[in-house]
């Protein structure tokens, strides 16, 4: 399958990327990461048996879905609230892009789950560089260096016109399929807390956050945050205990749940030592 998105600023347009777990690894190996030390992998369904199948730990989920109008208005309105309220949730030292590049929202998808997912990068390779580049750079900043860099446009037509490819490059390049990607975070009082000199711990079963206040230990789970280059900014999904159930259970709920369409597919970022690969 393939992904695009209207472009929010003129930067060209790229080929569409499919979703296949040989394209993603072609193209997180030329970007730079450790392809023995972590990989991406087919989902196969969102209920528990198919899941069971996933190699664990799973670092990412990168969703592949149709663009529809319902969608698109539930979008608006969480963006307007989101940038109205804000997410006290939401570490800000997540790394988020902003994507002005017609048919890029792989690359995007492919660029925030690597560098939040804490999979080892080569220190040389270009997304290491990217994200070295980007570190005091707005999101829009960053998207403005992507589009002025050779690197990624170079990786991604290689990985879209690859052999690897399961279909034909498409003539016409307009789709109205998306790339969304999805990350486990620790909630931002558990920074805060680190930065405020409070003692700070992890809770090894579930990699909740222990903070300690005034002789009082504080849980604060991890939260789950989808990170799609179209939205306002990182979005708070809420608490987060079992990563890829979670995932599951919010791709079902919020969009096969009003959905006819089938076109839809997910790919895992799973860490190991290269075994179960």
């Amino acid at each position: 399958m393939s992904s695009s998105t209207t472009s929010e600023k003129s930067g060209g347009r790229w080929i569409p990327l499919e979703s296949n777990p040989d394209i993603f690894n072609l193209w997180a190996e030329k970007a730079g990461l450790v392809t023995s030390q972590a990989r991406f992998v087919d989902i196969y369904g969102l209920d528990d048996e198919l899941l069971a199948f996933v190699p664990q730990p799973v670092k990412a989920v990168v969703l592949l879905f149709p663009i529809d109008p319902e969608g698109e208005a539930l979008r608006k309105a969480e963006d307007e609230k989101i940038a109205k309220e804000g997410q006290p949730g939401v570490d800000n030292t997540i790394f988020f892009v902003k994507q002005t590049i017609s048919n890029a929202c792989g690359t995007i998808g492919l660029i925030h789950a690597l560098a939040n997912a804490g999979v080892t990068l080569s220190p040389t390779g270009p997304i290491q560089k990217f994200i070295q580049e980007c570190q005091d750079k707005t999101p829009l900043e960053r998207a403005q260096i992507l589009e002025t860099t050779p690197l990624f446009a170079n990786i991604h037509a290689e990985t879209a016109s690859s052999t690897l490819s399961q279909t034909s490059t498409p003539s016409n390049l307009d789709t109205d399929l998306h790339f969304t990607c999805f990350i486990q975070a620790p909630d931002a009082e558990v920074r805060k807390a680190s930065q405020e000199g409070l003692e700070v711990g992890v809770d090894e079963e579930t990699g909740a956050g222990i903070v300690e206040r005034d002789g009082k230990k504080e849980v604060r789970k991890r939260r789950l945050v989808e990170l799609d280059g179209r939205r306002v900014g990182p979005v708070d999904h809420g608490e987060s205990t079992n990563f890829l159930k979670d995932v599951a259970n919010f791709v079902k709920e919020r969009y096969l749940s009003s959905s006819t369409s089938v076109n839809f597919s997910l790919l895992a970022l799973t860490e190991g030592d290269g075994d179960g690969f």
